[in-house]
């Protein structure tokens, strides 16, 4: 029944659809929870946190971002190896992220310079997949299952974080989206 008019009511279905999504929700809570929680027992990971380290509900689910800084790089300049330690906290994030069936997508951002090796073709579409493949591996590393990754996107340059600073560090990122399970992959 409709709030405020018995008259109305609302499919079973969607009554459905709805408590579902609630319980979803619930769950990402718990989780994002627990990830903050592990990071916040590394001091190293604690100090990143709400500034390299975001962890957010979105549209499409639980959102974690690794955003890059000047002193804290994740990744190697223009390469797509994570350092160890980032190795180690992204395999902490897919350990928490195992207790949940949902489907997981990643999706790898660069900053708006060109990439040193663009004379071969690779370019910074090429790197930020990558990067979010490297990221997709150390998840399994850490415990998600490889079936629950249902996409991996690179953005490259698109979709900066801070447009109006398009070579900065924070616009080279991983989001590592815990999708709902009545979200359809794009």
């Amino acid at each position: 029944i409709v709030k405020g008019n018995p008259s109305k009511t609302i499919a079973p279905d969607i009554m459905n659809a709805i408590e579902k999504k609630h319980k979803e929700k619930i769950a990402f809570d718990k989780v994002g929870k627990k990830i903050l929680d592990k990071i916040k027992e590394n001091s190293k990971f604690k100090k990143m946190l709400g500034k390299q380290i975001k962890v957010e509900a979105v549209d499409e689910g639980l959102k974690i971002e690794l955003l890059e800084s000047l002193t804290e790089p994740f990744f190697s300049q223009s390469s797509a190896n994570l350092n160890s330690s980032s190795e180690n906290l992204v395999e902490t994030i897919g350990k928490q992220l195992s207790e949940l069936n949902n489907n997981i997508v990643i999706d790898g951002f660069t900053d708006a310079n060109k990439y040193a090796g663009s004379k071969t073709g690779y370019s910074n579409f090429e790197l930020s997949a990558d990067r979010a493949n490297s990221a997709r591996r150390a998840l399994i590393k850490g415990g998600l299952r490889e079936e629950q990754i249902s996409g991996i996107r690179g953005h490259g340059a698109n979709k900066l974080a801070d447009a109006a600073h398009p070579f900065a560090a924070i616009n080279r990122r991983i989001s590592i989206i815990v999708k709902y399970s009545d979200v359809k992959d794009e």
